[in-house]
């Protein structure tokens, strides 16, 4: 057994080491960025018949490994449609890790503007959708509204959303410090776990959320209400303070976390 390790040794070279660091790298992150999802429950559930398969091929029972054979020619392909949403979200996710855009985030001063928009609008009971970009580019969605492309404030948030602007229908985007976009339309969420409870608005959000690692801010007109979208996950905030620690948590990178609580 030991000259056989040593006779492997002997012949493995860098580019094997290579090989395999990458391989497990890439594995490594494909687990990372669909974590929490329903695709990687399935995931799972495929490792568990894999090694079903293996086990019935050594131990020779032919009708479990005919089964299970003619079972992944049509698996991987089923996943991929029913989990699309998820996969998309987790693949933007882990593009952002890999290759983090550069610019400037949205500053403290953005934040305070769009919470002192939000708790405005909610004592007054003005709907609201907002869409603030992270790692993966809303441009997309931006293209399909009204440009504005002005910085960030209360009384621009306020205008765009009161009742009797032009604008106020649809949700806003901002990147960095500057609003790109009014009047912009989500994909709606068709999630049928998801309660008759939610309006449009909601459904907006989580829509966007499927597809994108954006933070969504909705103010609900019926209730008066604030809520915060953030990995496909619904969060209901209590007040502007709540909503800050959301907000700036959020935003931060994760360098810049693990600078926070260096000792």
């Amino acid at each position: 057994m030991t000259e056989a390790i040593r006779s492997w040794m002997s012949s493995l070279q860098a580019t094997d080491v290579l090989d395999v660091g990458v391989l497990w790298y890439v594995f490594y992150r494909t687990l990372t960025a669909l974590r929490g999802t329903r695709a990687f429950q399935s995931l799972a559930g495929l490792a568990l018949a894999l090694l079903l398969y293996v086990v019935s091929g050594r131990l020779e029972l032919y009708a479990v490994h005919w089964m299970l054979e003619k079972f992944f020619v049509y698996i991987v392909l089923a996943v991929l449609i029913l989990f699309q949403a998820d996969i998309k979200r987790g693949l933007a996710g882990a593009g952002g890790r890999l290759f983090p855009r550069l610019g400037v985030e949205s500053g403290q001063g953005t934040i305070e503007e769009v919470i002192r928009a939000c708790t405005i609008m909610a004592s007054r009971r003005i709907g609201a959708l907002i869409a603030i970009e992270r790692e993966a580019s809303l441009a997309e969605y931006a293209d399909s509204g009204s440009p504005i492309d002005g910085r960030v404030s209360a009384d621009l948030l306020l205008a765009i959303f009161h009742p009797t602007s032009p604008l106020h229908d649809g949700a806003v985007v901002i990147r960095n410090d500057n609003l790109l976009a009014a009047k912009v339309f989500l994909p709606l969420s068709l999630s049928p776990e998801l309660s008759r409870f939610y309006g449009t608005r909601h459904r907006a959000a989580l829509g966007l959320a499927d597809e994108t690692d954006a933070l969504i801010v909705i103010v609900s007109e019926e209730r008066g209400s604030i809520g915060l979208v953030t990995k496909g996950e619904l969060h209901p905030v209590a007040d502007g303070n709540e909503l800050r620690e959301r907000l700036v948590a959020a935003l931060q990178r994760p360098e810049t976390k693990r600078k926070r609580w260096r000792p």
